[in-house]
């Protein structure tokens, strides 16, 4: 039996850029409407021509080559003409294979935020749509707070719905703006809209206010829209939006979806997933959410010796997909609830040959727990347990030995009478018997550290040339000022390699010097 077509729309680059604390460039805005064809979304939606420099000049030409080009606008205002009004003529000027109209829908809205009356309002709908039919665009109509408009005034948010549609646009969408509503509310107002408009007309847009984006997404699925909205990693303004990472593997691996629909995105691409939001993470300057669904570091780790050690015998104990199949893989986690089982696997993902039977496992063990006891916390600093378990098992060698460093904090006027605080470093090394001394100023202690403890590593120089620490936290273990702290430390080089190291002290310097000279020896003994 044929299967029905579900068709992705993603809105990153104009709902996902009203993300707090998010501008994307222009560059950014092509970077990600590539990703977004490759990976075979049906419709990119680019942005606001008209609205902003950064859109005007995404908008001189088509970003996709597959994808249909959207473009995002407002209906024509009431009281002008279409050929009157600057906003639709930047939208049927525009490079655009599409053109998506916001319109009100919540007749509380119209009056309020546009000041027209509800039958203006519905005519600007059906102008706008037919002009963009006539521009040869296709047309769309986002239904802004249409949930909630429907609870206040059903009849009249549904005529903005059947009046889009029956101007002839393509697509009508049902927006939960506000992110407010729940699924089985979905279900049952989909139902009554498609007992009005086809459903192979019909797409759902909801935010993630209640964290049930996916889920209503899902639901008005399962009810009959064929239109999926979403953006990469459910970025979008407050909560967010639903999160497209999520929905494609959802749709295309779980049985209720995958027997009777088929979506853009092939196989090859959904094991591309994981790079692709990691990818767009990186883009982003963010760290990527470990926790994120079938895609985050810790979507398939395994914590607990009990769960491991089935897992190991079977995947499929503990897990509802197989890794690979979004290019993820899975991690058995070396923590203190870990037993032989997550170690061994732990040790053959490092590379690290070792027998069950081998002694030497119950001694690292053992260390790992009490270090773990102490503070450290390995299940995040994969890189730090993996010199541990080599120096114990293996052999790591001794590139370098610290053999002091000191630290000073001056806060004072400067020339300009402005107050002023300055760091400054000085380590001692030996390297191949060879005593060296860097001093170093930065931002703050850690910053003067790092610069001293890289200045001068002799022969070794070149090969940390483009190490770069790209992310620092800090957790406090317990109270007071002389709280025991755990520094973790995420590191990267110019051939995309990234791992975390961690350090543990009462003193915030000297966790955070451990977890330093942990960076450096790992990409001297694994990446040089």
């Amino acid at each position: 039996m044929a299967k029905e077509r579900l068709y992705l729309f993603d809105t990153t680059l104009r709902d996902g850029a009203q993300t707090n604390g998010l501008d994307f460039s222009v560059e950014d805005k092509i970077v990600i409407a590539g990703i977004l064809d490759e990976l075979g979304v049906d419709y990119v939606e680019g942005g606001y021509p008209g609205a902003n420099p950064t859109d005007d000049q995404f908008f001189t030409e088509k970003r996709t080559e597959k994808a249909t080009f959207t473009a995002f606008g407002m209906t024509k205002r009431a009281g002008r003409s279409i050929e009157n009004d600057p906003g639709v003529q930047a939208l049927l000027n525009s490079p655009a294979d599409a053109i998506c109209y916001v319109a009100k829908s919540w007749d509380y809205h119209v009056d309020v935020a546009l000041g027209c009356t509800n039958e203006e309002n519905l005519e600007g709908i059906a102008e706008s749509v037919k002009a963009a039919v006539a521009a040869g665009k296709e047309a769309m109509v986002d239904c802004e707070h249409f949930f909630d408009g429907y609870k206040a005034n059903r009849e009249y948010a549904l005529a903005c719905v059947t009046t889009a549609h029956e101007a002839g646009a393509r697509w009508v969408v049902l927006c939960d703006t506000n992110g407010g509503t729940l699924p089985n509310e979905i279900t049952d107002i989909v139902t009554d809209v498609l007992s009005l408009v086809p459903g192979s007309h019909i797409g759902i847009h909801a935010h993630n206010d209640t964290e049930q984006a996916v889920a209503n997404t899902l639901a008005a699925v399962r009810a009959g829209v064929r239109q999926v909205q979403g953006t990469l990693n459910g970025i979008g303004e407050r909560c967010g939006n639903a999160n497209l990472i999520t929905l494609i593997p959802t749709l295309k691996l779980k049985p209720e979806f995958a027997d009777r629909f088929e979506i853009g995105v092939s196989d090859e691409s959904l094991a591309g997933l994981t790079n692709v939001s990691r990818g767009f993470d990186e883009l982003l300057n963010r760290a990527p959410d470990r926790h994120q669904p079938y895609v985050g570091a810790s979507a398939f780790a395994t914590k607990a010796g009990i769960h491991a050690s089935a897992l190991i015998k079977d995947p499929q104990t503990y897990e509802h997909i197989d890794p690979e199949t979004v290019g993820n893989s899975r991690k058995v986690l070396v923590s203190n609830q870990a037993g032989l089982s997550n170690l061994l696997d732990e040790l053959r993902r490092m590379g690290i040959k070792a027998e069950k039977s081998d002694p030497r496992l119950v001694d690292l063990l053992a260390i790992v727990k009490e270090r773990e006891a102490n503070g450290y916390a390995y299940e995040g600093a994969s890189a730090s347990l993996e010199l541990l378990a080599r120096r114990h098992l293996d052999h790591v060698p001794d590139y370098f030995k610290v053999e002091s460093f000191r630290v000073m904090v001056e806060r004072r006027f400067n020339a300009n009478g402005d107050l002023v605080t300055q760091s400054e470093a000085v380590v001692k090394l030996l390297i191949d018997g060879v005593r060296k001394m860097s001093v170093a100023e930065g931002a703050g202690p850690v910053n003067a550290l790092d610069l001293a403890l890289r200045k001068d590593l002799g022969p070794l120089q070149d090969m940390i040339r483009n190490l770069e620490l790209v992310d620092y936290k800090v957790r406090i273990l317990n109270g007071g000022t002389s709280a025991i702290t755990r520094v973790l430390i995420e590191s990267r080089d110019g051939q995309g390699h990234r791992w975390f190291t961690v350090g543990v002290s009462e003193n915030i310097v000297d966790a955070s010097f451990q977890a330093l000279v942990d960076s450096i020896t790992y990409k001297l003994f694994k990446y040089s």
